[in-house]
């Protein structure tokens, strides 16, 4: 039996993202990926291709990034047969953690991880919605790294080029499904 999501196609998850123009902010287009979510073959869709080269085996953790990540990063968890771990807003976190600041287009933020999230030398998969500037997957994978995890890769359902993220990210396996 074929999978329901077996045929989605990166331009089908395009054109299910709406466009929000002037959100947050004025000049902002924001992408919204809640029409995506709500169709179950593209999202089952945007998982299989998010995963795509990983079995069952082949991940010890699925880490996802606080908040949008968690709904990647879980799923993908479940279909790889990994556990789920999350990186989050600094506070948020209930046990002791490693920390990690990174600077925004205004100002800076911090996230956490808890400090034995996984295991030294496990592989992990780290998942987000967007890579946007990269400053945010940059600090995750800098705490992952600070916990002895082996980065596979990092994924992204979309990826703004302009905003040249991939290239903070460069010692990493980065893949995006759609681009903009």
């Amino acid at each position: 039996m074929t999978h329901p999501s077996a045929s989605v196609t990166p331009v089908e998850l395009q054109q299910a993202i709406r466009n929000v123009a002037d959100f947050p902010q004025p000049g902002v287009q924001f992408k919204d990926i809640t029409p995506l979510l709500a169709n179950p073959r593209l999202l089952a869709g945007a998982i299989d291709l998010m995963t795509a080269g990983f079995k069952p085996g082949d991940v010890d953790a699925v880490v996802g990034i606080d908040a949008r990540g968690f709904i990647f990063a879980s799923a993908a968890a479940v279909k790889l047969q990994a556990g789920f771990v999350p990186v989050r807003k600094k506070g948020k976190l209930p046990y002791q953690t490693h920390e990690q600041t990174y600077d925004l287009e205004y100002g800076s933020n911090t996230i956490a991880i808890h400090i034995d999230a996984v295991k030294p030398g496990s592989r992990v998969l780290l998942l987000d919605d967007l890579l946007a500037t990269g400053g945010t997957a940059e600090a995750a994978a800098l705490l992952l790294e600070r916990i002895g995890a082996r980065i596979l890769q990092v994924g992204f359902l979309i990826e703004l080029t302009f905003l040249h993220g991939r290239n903070r990210l460069g010692k990493f396996p980065v893949k995006a499904q759609v681009v903009y």
